[in-house]
């Protein structure tokens, strides 16, 4: 039976859409060597109005009589300036590709018409408003591939934004659109977060417009690697306030409405596991893609690991080195031609301070590397087989993909 090229397009469609779809505002993390698993549904649901949250200065139960607890008080303070992102862009048809090949044209027929090379991939995200003439933060793979965004606000106008900068190793960006007198956010402090303190997260899942869920802070300084996304240059904030697709660019709060990050990943196969961008971080960022239209990254050129007395022996078996300690950080290998690499750091050492400052985690070494600038001298001190020795090491550029 010959099968026109219409049909074949359809029946692949419906495959694709049979096995799942994702929106690409939102950013899915799976472990590896599992399959995509169906996202729970994770929204917390009001507690029974006889059970209210405590309010950060310890009262218990509702303010005035009017049942406006903190939660309510944060988001009608940051809610308006809390908007959606529509993005589109163009991608490769891969359907088209493949019926180039001569063999499945003939089987196919040489007289249907061509299926285009290109199709349009819709996305919806959040952001939220830094600036009163509409200067806006919201994460890179939500505006990536495009050049201007549809932006809602919560009032209804729509606006065209304008992409002014992507950051992809941090996941930052920021959208520009022409208004005034635009609702802000505060921005807080993430510096000092305790696991256990409040959290509450605002954006626009699955299209749902200002969105309200809360949860707590799980746990601070997470790698990148942890998280799932080695490629990026962030420790991220954990939370189990729930986050869905579309949350993607929207704000993480603390109990006085203020940001202390931006929402960005969320774990397929789990339940419970947000991952937010700290607000110092894309603060520091954002600034940089506005002024300059992109962002430099120091960069060491080192591989590192928080020690334990198992993981110690298993980077001894693995590297070939004989390291002693059984807490700190251990740099397992050093890139070649690299700043380390030319400033004597070497495989094995171990880092006990960053420009004088004490360190006990891998976050904590790339938070303060991350927070130089390009070419500042980094006085780095290690154990090297007991001795302890600070070595200067200029940093360099992050290299960019090729």
């Amino acid at each position: 039976m010959k099968l026109s090229l219409k049909q074949l397009a359809v029946y692949v469609f419906l495959l694709v859409i049979g096995g799942g779809a994702g929106l690409f505002g939102s950013r899915y993390l799976l472990p590896q060597n599992r399959s995509f698993q169906q996202l729970r549904n994770v929204t917390m649901a009001s507690p029974p109005e006889s059970v209210v949250p405590n309010s950060p200065n310890g009262a218990i139960g509702a303010t005035s009589g009017d049942n406006v607890n903190f939660i309510a008080t944060a988001v009608q303070k940051v809610g308006p300036a809390v908007v959606r992102i529509n993005a589109t862009r163009k991608v490769a048809n891969p359907i088209s590709d493949a019926l180039k090949n001569p063999l499945l044209r003939r089987f196919f027929g040489e007289d249907e018409q061509p299926i285009p090379q290109e199709r349009i991939e819709r996305g919806t995200g959040s952001g939220f408003i830094l600036s009163e003439d509409g200067e806006l933060l919201t994460n890179a793979h939500v505006v990536a591939d495009t050049d201007t965004v549809q932006v809602t606000l919560k009032d209804g106008r729509s606006l065209e934004g304008k992409v002014v900068g992507v950051d992809s190793v941090t996941d930052v960006a920021v959208v520009k659109i022409k208004a005034n007198d635009l609702p802000t956010v505060k921005l807080g402090n993430s510096q000092n977060l305790i696991p256990g303190q409040w959290a509450i997260a605002i954006g626009n899942p699955l299209g749902l417009d200002n969105t309200v869920t809360i949860g707590i802070i799980s746990a601070t300084d997470r790698t990148s690697t942890q998280v799932g996304v080695p490629d990026k240059r962030v420790s991220f904030i954990q939370t189990d306030a729930a986050i869905n697709p579309g949350n993607s660019g929207g704000p993480l709060l603390n109990a006085q409405g203020e940001v202390i990050g931006i929402n960005t990943a969320i774990r397929a196969d789990a339940q419970g596991l947000g991952f937010a961008i700290p607000i110092e971080t894309a603060a520091r960022i954002a600034n940089e893609l506005f002024t300059k239209g992109r962002a430099e990254h120091p960069f060491l050129g080192v591989e590192m690991a928080d020690l334990s007395p198992i993981r110690k022996q298993q980077i001894n078996q693995e590297n070939q080195l004989n390291i002693q300690q059984d807490a700190g950080i251990v740099i397992k290998g050093v890139t070649d031609d690299s700043p380390a690499k030319r400033g004597g750091l070497l495989p094995g050492d171990v880092i006990q301070k960053v420009d004088g400052k004490p360190v006990k985690t891998s976050a904590q070494v790339q938070r303060l590397v991350e927070s130089s600038r390009v070419g500042d001298i980094i006085a780095i001190e290690v154990n090297r087989s007991g001795k302890v020795q600070t070595f200067k090491v200029q940093s360099g550029a992050y290299p960019e993909k090729k």
